[in-house]
């Protein structure tokens, strides 16, 4: 999909605060309420915009506690990694996976209620992904930036 300026702007926008109203935006980036609101459809539509979610502090979260998970796979497995992505789907505590050049072959972003939580899980994902040869566990101490703006690019995807 071709991104114009106004796209840019609207996305930009969205990803600071997608709760603004469509007359908002509107008003940031000189278009009228009703053309964003076309655009932002389009935008969904094309899946351009794939989620729009709430960023929630973690003390009101059962599972507050996060942990990056480093994975080592054995020998550079590809259908160990599809078997893990379509495993890892299906679990609401992990939060985010990473493709990772270095030590590891993939960083995972998990949460849980307590260490021993976590450990459990820990427990049921080597024992359902036998070829993961080794998980090496960093607790999140403190997270004093979350986010997930990414400036939108000016030229187009290939």
């Amino acid at each position: 999909m071709q991104l114009d300026l106004f796209d840019k702007k609207i996305l930009d926008i969205m990803q600071r605060n997608c709760r603004l109203q469509t007359e908002r935006i509107a008003e940031q980036v000189g278009l009228s309420a009703s053309a964003v609101q076309r655009r932002i459809k389009k935008l969904r539509q094309a899946g351009v915009i794939q989620q729009e979610v709430a960023i929630i502090d973690p003390q009101y979260l059962v599972s507050h506690m996060s942990f990056l998970a480093g994975l080592e796979i054995e020998r550079d497995n590809y259908q160990t990694l599809s078997h893990f992505k379509s495993w890892a789907e299906q679990k609401e505590n992990i939060q985010q996976i990473y493709y990772v050049t270095g030590q590891f072959d993939l960083m995972v972003l998990v949460t849980a209620a307590t260490a021993l939580e976590y450990d459990a899980f820990i427990e049921r994902l080597m024992q359902e992904n036998p070829k993961i040869r080794r998980v090496t566990t960093h607790v999140v101490l403190d997270s004093p930036k979350r986010s997930f703006y990414t400036p939108v690019k000016d030229h187009e995807p290939e």
